[in-house]
């Protein structure tokens, strides 16, 4: 008896080689072997996935940021060396100078708060970035709650009391004056808390005396170990990752104090005044463990979560105040820290990159434990991530876009309640650099060559770095492509396929007359399956087989390209009726393409089947059922 292989869905995604032996296990059945430039559907289908739009070129390499203010008010900040460019609508409506390099980018943390957005980096003095009613936007330094002289920001005594200072008086300009080698000429302008009073050091004289301006009175001029000093400034770094809970803004960790949180006062996020530990008052405590791991992002969601280099923590307290406030270690996982990488909520779990960078974690809270854990979402697929960059998730089709180092993105379509879990590899001519989602658009940096561009998916384009281009008449001539200058283009042309050209001199010249064309890089969708496994029943597998017949049920597609065993072969998806004509451009097809196969095939871990195309316009595989004749 012949044996049906039945492939009805694609919700295991591209399988690591190491399960090429595993028949036996159900994700063998709805997994794939390559799943290249594919968007995969949660349902289970595979469709090529849409080509990128031309936007804008960039002055360099950049990373993307969403600032939403609510559903209409979306912009995407572009933060490149030292300049920030604000788009609203593909359109560029801003430029602002920014204290970030071009390396520095790569590890900035940021949380949004209505029209603030507040950015960190542990190198630069945190910033937030507004706009007002009339669309200007400013980028400013954080302003601390001040009251009667008194900067409320946070503080802390690095020295743990092992170092004295005397004040040379209480009040107006005062010398200080410490009994070891503590000042340097980047305390100019710090903060000092000493006998219950404040002041600013003004000058350096040397690495023990400074001159310092009172704010808030001392108490007296006796020598005291017990002071301290900001615990952000040009001395000391400043903070790893910021966001807001229940109310309170929440810095973790700093480039000094890696492993340290700070809560600010309830409803008055720059207020960290820790007073008498009254409910609304501010919280400071450290993370004592048995490493001192540095804290890389801190979320808000069910708990407050904490992710560190060694460990993920969960804070809770209902509500969070100084005596309810506690602290739990749940898993020693450990983040990804080359980059600053921002955990994404996805169906009530939030995922983040481990510390080797090659795994993706599911960090669920489970009522059965009580507790946090952290499924491994690549177990599957153990090749698929490596040294990630940027990454971002797009909920209108559930998929979590991460970019590599190596320029393409490994994409995981995830619905967690139907245990759907399936990889898939994006690629370009080119590398993907950095991702951002806005609404319902999906934004991406794209080098190509030595030129950085701001691109994002267009739905019904099936090119990349495309761009449309209508004219009242129809003609053959086109310009306006500088930016594809030596590129070997595809063209579709009144919904027609023409052909491939190359831009020189920014212009290319059709075959005939078109009214409206759309030029962009090709890229090729592939889909090939996992080599072929005999019945469950047999000890042996067979010396050969050979396909007797395939059903592939496709819908809105315009185009196939299959080996079937003899090479790639455009199928014919077109029928024809009485009212058509021949040179009618292609329609969707939707239905079952029935095929048949000559030759037995000898190596069994080649796929038994493969569809790869350039071609540019719609694909979507539904299932493949094939009947196959073995040779034991």
């Amino acid at each position: 008896m012949n044996q049906i292989s039945v492939k009805t869905n694609f919700t295991s995604g591209q399988l690591s080689p190491n399960l090429y032996g595993r028949g036996d296990l159900r994700i063998y059945e709805n997994g794939a072997r390559t799943l290249q430039n594919v968007i995969i559907y949660p349902t289970g289908g595979v469709s090529r996935r849409p080509g990128l739009q031309y936007i804008d070129e960039l002055s360099g390499p950049g990373r993307l940021i969403a600032f939403e203010f609510n559903t209409e008010q979306t912009y995407l900040l572009c933060f490149s060396d030292k300049k920030l460019r604000v788009y609203k609508d593909g359109v560029n409506i801003s430029e602002l100078e920014t204290p970030w390099t071009e390396e520095q980018i790569k590890k900035i943390n940021w949380t949004q708060s209505a029209d603030t957005l507040l950015v960190v980096h542990p190198d630069v003095e945190p910033r937030q970035i507004s706009r007002n009613a009339n669309e200007v936007w400013m980028i400013e330094p954080w302003e601390y709650y001040q009251k009667d002289g008194c900067l409320y920001c946070p503080y802390f005594n690095f020295y743990q009391n092992k170092v004295k200072l005397t004040p040379g008086g209480t009040g107006g300009n005062i010398t200080l004056t410490a009994d070891a080698d503590i000042f340097s000429a980047a305390f100019v302008g710090v903060r000092i808390k000493i006998n219950s009073g404040e002041a600013v050091i003004t000058s350096v004289t040397d690495s023990r005396h400074c001159q310092a301006d009172v704010k808030k009175g001392l108490s007296g001029t006796g020598a005291s170990s017990d002071w301290e000093e900001q615990a952000f400034s040009p001395v000391r770094g400043y903070p790893n990752s910021v966001t807001f809970h229940q109310d309170r803004m929440v810095i973790g960790g700093s480039k000094s104090l890696p492993n340290r949180l700070w809560l600010s006062k309830s409803s008055d996020l720059f207020n960290f005044d820790i007073g008498t530990g009254l409910d609304d008052e501010a919280i400071d405590f450290a993370i004592l463990s048995d490493q001192v791991n540095a804290v890389t992002n801190v979320v808000s969601t069910r708990h407050l979560l904490v992710f560190t280099t060694g460990a993920e923590w969960m804070v809770s307290g209902e509500p969070l105040t100084p005596s309810s406030i506690r602290l739990n270690r749940q898993t020693n996982i450990g983040s990804y820290a080359k980059y600053s990488l921002p955990p994404q909520n996805i169906d009530g779990a939030t995922t983040f990159i481990s510390q080797n960078g090659r795994q993706l974690r599911e960090f669920l809270y489970t009522d059965v434990e009580q507790a946090y854990q952290a499924k491994d979402l690549t177990l599957m697929s153990d090749n698929i991530i490596d040294k990630p960059v940027d990454g971002v998730y797009y909920q209108d089709n559930s998929v979590l876009y991460i970019i590599l180092e190596d320029g393409t993105v490994s994409c995981l379509t995830t619905y967690r309640t139907e245990e759907v879990n399936a990889w898939s590899k994006l690629r370009t001519q080119g590398d993907f650099t950095s991702v951002a989602a806005i609404g319902d658009g999906l934004y991406f940096i794209v080098r190509r060559r030595e030129n950085y561009y701001l691109e994002r998916f267009s739905p019904g384009c099936f090119v990349d770095g495309c761009v449309s281009l209508r004219s009242e008449t129809p003609k053959k001539d086109w310009d306006g492509l500088d930016y594809l200058e030596g590129e070997k283009v595809q063209v579709v042309a009144d919904d027609f396929t023409v052909g491939d050209f190359e831009v020189k001199n920014g212009r290319i010249t059709l075959f005939e007359e078109a009214s409206d064309i759309t030029v962009g890089l090709p890229y090729e969708h592939i889909i090939e399956p996992l080599p072929f496994v005999c019945e469950a029943n047999k000890p042996y597998p067979p010396k050969a087989y050979r396909i007797i017949q395939g059903i592939f049920r496709i819908i809105s597609s315009k185009s196939l390209k299959l080996n079937y065993g003899s090479g790639y072969v455009e199928v014919p998806l077109k029928k024809m009726y009485w009212d058509q004509i021949l040179d009618s451009p292609p329609q969707l097809f939707n239905g079952d393409v029935i095929l048949r196969s000559i030759g037995w095939i000898r190596d069994l871990e080649k796929p038994m089947w493969s569809i790869k195309s350039e071609i540019p316009c719609e694909f979507t595989l539904l299932s493949v059922v094939n009947e196959i004749k073995t040779k034991d």
